[in-house]
């Protein structure tokens, strides 16, 4: 009877020290869900890659398949942006930019929320 008493006090203190916590160390911080602190969306930090994965197979440089221009620096798109109604151009159901159609609406949002923000680059 003495010894299933010890064996029951063991395993009750056994457990209190699992479950206790020792460490000296702080927990690690969850990481910023938005590095950007101001919000606005940059050339350099969200849009190069959008114009990479979508539109510099043509628009690359130097061009191919007839494309009219270069979109890869922040001041071609820049341009684009400003005088070449890229915005319409991406936007457009009917002749839609890319060709295939394929950017996504997330993207297009994207794009529309940094020319919002003033076409910053960095």
């Amino acid at each position: 009877m003495k010894i299933k008493n010890l064996m029951y006090v063991f395993g009750i203190v056994i457990m209190l020290f699992n479950c206790s916590s020792s460490s000296d160390d702080e927990p690690t911080p969850n990481p910023n869900p938005n590095p950007n602190p101001t919000g606005k969306i940059t050339y350099n930090g969200n849009i190069k890659s959008v114009m990479s994965a979508n539109c510099t197979s043509c628009h690359g440089s130097p061009t191919t398949n007839s494309a009219p221009m270069s979109l890869t620096t922040y001041s071609q798109v820049k341009s684009a942006v400003e005088t070449r109604g890229l915005i319409n151009r991406i936007n457009n159901a009917n002749n839609p930019m890319p060709q295939s159609g394929l950017m996504t609406q997330t993207n297009r949002d994207l794009i529309q929320q940094w020319v919002d923000d003033g076409l910053l680059e960095n």
